[in-house]
């Protein structure tokens, strides 16, 4: 969802049940995040050194900012670690603060990287019993941010997520903003700033970023399918060849005939 060429890393350990994954990536990445049933996924936004907690029920969309990183923790079957799941409903996808959720994340992403680098052993004796008592101890502690700001970000959210249904359902129909807004019952100066506060970029500019990564998969696959550049662009609807060559450019650093080629080569 930003310009440039993509970099990014997934560091992955599990043990007694417990998930352990950091991930770090350079540009603003849309994503979508289904937590197991029965399960606890502790975020730690590592820039803005704040805990998100989802459950089983959790069916969260964002656009991560860009130089992101993140450590997450998923105990599957939380209950058998004595939690019951439902204390802590009212702590979904709220941002929790405390002056331990730094060193926490640092602390689970300095065991994630010598789990890597062969330096560190995850089966050892009590190592998944810290990594929850840790986590459960954060909830405890963390203070609740501003109502205010936690409401206005969740209400961003809403929007956002009832713009990309209405855009996943007719993926190569390129909406104007007046009626995206119109569909997401908010007005058009609502919808800019909860794109704005949510994803952290103009709603045009998310919608154009997501035509032009379906084109580039269409395009990294037309040595399959026979197709040309000029019928994958207006597939998604850039009906001008040369605007269309220019925004590509500007967002994946290369033309669309080059990537024509390296589908070629693969």
């Amino acid at each position: 969802m930003s310009a440039g060429r993509f970099s990014g890393r997934i560091l992955h350990a599990e043990v007694e049940g417990i998930e352990l994954y950091e991930e770090q990536m350079n540009l603003r990445v849309e994503q979508e995040f289904h937590a197991p049933p029965d399960a606890l996924v502790f975020s730690f936004d590592m820039s803005e050194n704040t805990l998100y907690l989802l459950d089983g029920e959790t069916r969260n969309a964002w656009v991560t900012p860009e130089n992101y990183r993140e450590v997450a923790v998923v105990i599957k079957q939380a209950a058998q670690w004595g939690q019951p799941l439902d204390a802590f409903a009212d702590l979904v996808l709220t941002p929790l603060r405390s002056d331990n959720c730094r060193s926490v994340a640092a602390s689970l992403s300095d065991m994630l990287t010598g789990a890597f680098d062969g330096q560190r052993h995850m089966d050892a004796p009590g190592v998944a019993q810290t990594i929850v008592s840790d986590c459960f101890y954060l909830l405890c502690e963390a203070p609740i941010g501003d109502g205010r700001r936690s409401r206005s970000t969740v209400q961003a959210k809403r929007v956002v997520q009832r713009v990309k249904e209405v855009v996943d359902d007719c993926p190569e129909e390129n909406f104007g903003m007046t009626e995206l807004a119109a569909r997401a019952g908010v007005s058009p100066r609502s919808l800019q700033q909860s794109f704005l506060r949510y994803a952290g970029i103009p709603p045009i500019v998310w919608l154009r970023n997501r035509r032009l990564n379906a084109a580039r998969r269409d395009l990294l696959g037309a040595a399959e399918s026979g197709v040309t550049v000029a019928e994958v662009a207006m597939k998604w609807s850039f009906w001008h060849l040369g605007r269309f060559s220019q925004s590509y450019h500007a967002l994946f650093g290369e033309y669309p005939k080059t990537t024509v080629k390296q589908g070629y080569r693969a």
